[in-house]
C-alpha cells in the first residue's frame, strides 16, 4: 500500500531520520524527520500556475505545535491550539529565510509549507527537525528549488562548540552562566544562508567560529536529503525562468537618466517620489503589452539595482552620500516622558525609536506556556512598525511576523546585560515605538532599549548598540561592505546583517543572505566592519547616559525582596491565605511569595515596604539569644511577668530578673500593657524563653554592664 523510503544517519548523539511516502501522499512534497524522539511532518504544496498579474513570490511558511506532541493538553478555555504562539512565529521565519532565496528568479508560483510537531522528547528542540524535514520536502517535491538547505543549533560551553545542545541547556539562557551562546544556522552545501543567535558577549573570532562549525555540521544532513531526493524526488516542474531582456532594456533606454537623477537625491521622501515619478515616466512610454507583463516589477527593480549598486562598486558615494563605513548621524535623548518609568529616543539618520520601559512586579511576569512545559519570564520587548514611520497608509493592527521578529531580536541584544532577577527583582517591559525608518530599526530599537532601560534604572552589566551591515557582491567576485544600511541598500543589496554588543564583545547576530556566495573572508571582514561602527555608536549613546540611574522614577514601584525557610512560608500564608492578606491590607504593599521561599514586597512607599517586612520577619524570624528586644507585658504572676517580646512570642521575666533590688511582687513595678525593654538570656531545658529586664536601661534600650548589675 505504501512506498516508503527511509535514510537514517548518526548526527551527534541523536538518530537523524528522514522519512517519505507512508502520510500526506497527495502533497508534491512531504516528510517526516526524526532527531531522538523528535518528529516533525513537513508538507508542501505548489501552485502549477502563477496568479495573472502576480508580481512577487509568495512563498507561506507556518510551523505548527501540536501540544499532543508532548502529552499535554492546552490551556485557556478552548482546551485546543489557537492562534501561533511567538515561537511559532519566530520558527516559520527561521525557515521561510533560508529557502526563500533558494527559488529559482522569477519563479511566481504560490508555494505553501507547513511543519507539524508530532512527537516532542523534550531534549531535541523541534525547530531544527523542522527546517531539515521543510528542506527535505521541497527537494522531493520537483518545485524549482536550487536547495537543499540544513540547519543546526550551536552551544558554547568551556570553550568548545556544542551541536545542537539539549532544550533544557538553553531554555531561559540567561539562567544558566556556563550556556554563552544560542545559535541557528542554515545554509547550503557551498555557503550559509542564515545565522540567527543570542550570546553572551562573545568576541568577533568566537562567532565566526561558531558560524563555521556549524556549517561543517550541516554537511551529512545535506548528503542525506539528496540520498532520499535520488530515490524519492518527483520529476522537476517544467520550468523556464521568464526572459524579460527586451523589457529592461526599454525600461532602461527610458528611464535610466531620470532614475539616475531620483537616486541622487539625499532625502528619503524626496527620493521616493522622484523614484515614483520616474517610475511613471517610463510606463508611459510603454505599450499595453509591456504594462501587462507580470515581469515589469522585475525590471524596474533590476534597473533600481544596477545604479545602487555600479555606483558604490565603482568607489562612488552612497545614494545618502556616505562612504562604506560611516554611521550617520546620532541623536540620543532620556528622560523625555514625565510619567514613565524609563523613556529614551534615539536618531540615527532617518531611522527614529521612541521606546519607554516599564518596571513592574513579580506579578507581571509573562507566563509561557511553551511545549516543555510552562516557564516565566520577567523581561519582555515590544517592538510595533506602525505604516506612518515610512510615510505610508497601511494596515495598522496585531503584531505581525515582522514586528514579531524584529522584536525578538532586540530581546536577544539586551537580554545578555541584564541583573540577575535576584539582584534586581523587577519585570521588565521595554516598548519600541518606530517613528521614523529608513533601515535598521531593530538595531535603533537595541540602542533605544538601552538607554531606556538605564533611564528607569536598571542595573545594566554594560550598554548595548547595534548596526546592520549590508553587501554589494558582483558576479565577477567583487564586493563592497557596508555599515548603517538604508531601507534601499537592504532592498537591492545581497545581504541583511545585524550586530549587536557591548564593548566587551557580540549578544545577538542575525544574518540573510540572498546569494549563495558569502565566503568566511566576508564574514570575518563585515563582522570587523561592524565592531567598528557599534563602538562608534555606544561612544555617541554614552553622550546622554553610561550607566543606570541610581534613583528610580517617582512612579515606578519600588521592590524589596527576603527569603524565608521554606518551612515558614505556610505560616506567611496563613490558613487560607488569612495571614498574608492580613499582612497586605495592613502594610498596603503587595506581596508575591516564591516556593523557594523568595519573597517580593512591593510599593511606591517605603514605609508600607518596611512594614510589611516587620511583619513577615516576625513570623518567621527566630529570637536570637543575648539580643536586646522591646516587648510588652501580657500577663503577671507570683513569680515574674509575661511579655510579648517577638512577634507572637511571649517569655517570662523571673522576679529576680525585674529589677536590682528584691522585690515583694512583680506588680510593684510593672503592670499588663506596659512598654518594657527585655534581654534574651537563652531557653531552659524545657525550650522556655528567659528574659531579663535588670541588664537593659529602660529609658535607653541599651545593655547595661555586668559590674553595674552585680550583687
Amino acid at each position: 500500500m505504501f512506498n516508503t523510503t527511509t535514510k537514517s544517519m548518526q548526527w551527534g548523539e541523536e538518530t537523524l531520520t528522514l522519512e517519505t511516502g507512508k502520510v500526506a501522499r497527495q502533497a508534491d512534497g512531504s516528510v517526516i524527520a526524526t532527531l531522538g524522539e523528535t518528529s516533525v511532518m513537513a508538507n508542501v504544496t505548489f501552485a502549477k500556475a502563477p496568479k495573472p498579474g502576480q508580481d512577487f513570490f509568495p512563498l507561506t511558511v507556518h510551523y505548527n505545535e501540536k501540544y499532543y506532541a508532548a502529552g499535554k493538553v492546552p490551556g485557556g478555555f478552548f482546551k485546543r491550539e489557537g492562534r501561533p504562539t511567538e515561537k511559532e512565529t519566530l520558527t516559520s521565519r527561521l525557515i521561510d529565510r533560508p529557502i526563500r532565496p533558494l527559488f529559482a528568479p522569477g519563479f511566481k508560483n504560490e508555494v505553501l509549507v507547513i511543519c507539524t510537531v508530532l512527537s516532542h522528547d523534550l531534549v531535541n528542540d523541534p525547530d531544527i527537525v523542522a527546517m531539515i524535514a521543510a528542506s527535505a520536502a521541497l527537494t522531493l517535491s520537483g518545485a524549482p528549488f536550487m536547495g537543499p538547505i540544513a540547519g543546526c543549533r550551536v552551544g558554547y560551553e568551556d570553550g568548545e562548540y556544542i551541536l545542537n545542545p539539549e532544550v533544557s541547556d538553553m531554555d531561559q539562557l540567561r539562567m544558566n552562566p556556563d550556556q554563552r551562546l544560542d545559535l541557528v544556522v542554515a545554509g547550503t552545501k557551498d555557503a550559509v544562508m542564515m545565522v540567527e543567535s543570542e550570546a553572551y558577549e562573545l568576541s568577533e573570532a568566537e562567532m565566526l567560529g561558531a558560524v563555521t562549525f556549524a556549517h561543517e555540521q550541516i554537511q551529512p544532513v545535506i548528503d542525506l536529503i539528496i540520498d532520499l531526493a535520488e530515490d524519492a524526488a518527483k520529476e522537476p516542474f517544467d520550468y523556464t525562468p521568464p526572459d524579460y531582456s527586451a523589457l529592461y532594456e526599454k525600461v532602461k533606454a527610458a528611464g535610466e537618466e531620470q532614475m539616475r537623477a531620483a537616486f541622487a537625491i539625499r532625502d528619503k521622501q524626496e527620493r521616493t517620489t522622484a523614484i515614483s515619478a520616474a517610475r511613471d515616466a517610463v510606463m508611459a512610454t510603454l505599450s499595453e503589452d509591456d504594462l501587462a507583463d507580470a515581469n515589469l516589477g522585475s525590471a524596474f527593480k533590476k534597473l533600481e539595482s544596477s545604479i545602487l549598486r555600479g555606483a558604490i562598486i565603482k568607489g562612488g558615494a552612497r545614494i545618502d552620500g556616505r562612504d562604506t563605513t560611516t554611521v550617520r548621524q546620532i541623536s540620543s535623548q532620556v528622560g523625555l516622558l514625565p510619567r514613565t518609568h524609563g523613556s529614551a529616543l534615539f536618531t540615527r539618520g532617518e531611522t527614529q525609536g521612541l521606546v519607554v520601559t516599564t518596571l513592574g512586579t513579580g506579578d507581571d511576569e509573562q507566563i509561557i506556556d511553551a511545549l516543555h512545559g510552562n516557564y516565566r519570564s520577567n523581561f519582555m520587548l515590544h517592538y510595533n512598525f506602525p505604516p506612518y514611520s515610512v510615510g505610508e497608509v497601511g494596515r495598522f493592527g496585531p503584531p505581525g511576523r515582522r514586528e514579531i521578529g524584529h522584536g525578538k531580536l532586540a530581546w536577544r541584544a539586551l537580554q545578555a546585560v541584564l541583573p540577575a532577577p535576584t539582584d534586581f527583582p523587577y519585570t521588565i517591559r521595554v516598548v519600541s515605538e518606530i517613528t521614523e525608518s529608513n533601515g535598521s530599526s531593530s538595531m535603533a530599537s537595541v540602542c533605544g532599549g538601552s538607554l531606556a532601560m538605564m533611564d528607569a534604572g536598571v542595573p545594566l552589566k554594560a550598554p548595548v548598540a547595534g548596526v546592520a551591515m549590508g553587501l554589494i557582491l558582483e558576479e565577477d567576485g567583487s564586493y563592497a561592505i557596508l555599515t548603517d544600511i538604508l531601507g534601499d541598500e537592504d532592498h537591492l543589496g545581497d545581504m541583511d546583517f545585524k550586530v549587536a554588543g557591548t564593548e566587551n564583545g557580540i549578544t545577538s547576530l542575525q544574518m540573510d543572505i540572498k546569494v549563495a556566495g558569502i565566503t568566511p573572508e566576508i564574514m570575518e571582514k563585515a563582522l570587523a566592519q561592524a565592531k567598528d561602527g557599534r563602538m562608534h555608536i555606544l561612544g555617541e549613546m554614552s553622550k546622554a547616559l553610561t550607566a543606570g540611574r541610581t534613583e528610580f522614577s517617582a512612579h515606578a514601584p519600588r521592590i524589596e525582596t527576603m527569603t524565608v525557610p521554606t518551612d515558614k512560608i505556610r505560616e506567611v500564608i496563613g490558613s487560607g491565605g488569612k495571614v498574608i492578606r492580613e499582612i497586605v491590607e495592613t502594610s498596603g504593599a503587595k506581596v508575591d511569595i516564591n516556593d523557594d521561599g523568595v519573597i517580593k514586597i512591593a510599593s511606591a512607599n517605603a514605609e508600607n515596604i518596611q512594614k510589611a517586612y516587620d511583619m513577615i520577619y516576625s513570623i518567621v524570624a527566630e529570637p536570637e539569644e543575648g539580643k536586646v528586644y522591646t516587648g510588652k507585658v501580657v500577663k503577671i504572676v507570683d513569680f515574674g511577668a509575661f511579655v510579648n517580646f517577638f512577634g507572637k512570642r511571649d517569655g517570662l521575666v523571673h522576679v529576680s530578673q525585674i529589677e536590682n533590688r528584691r522585690l515583694n511582687h512583680p506588680s510593684d513595678v510593672l503592670k499588663e500593657g506596659q512598654e518594657v525593654k527585655v534581654k534574651l538570656l537563652g531557653f531552659d531545658d524545657r525550650g522556655k524563653v528567659r528574659l531579663s529586664m535588670k541588664v537593659v536601661d529602660q529609658e535607653t534600650g541599651e545593655e547595661i554592664a555586668r559590674e553595674e548589675t552585680a550583687e
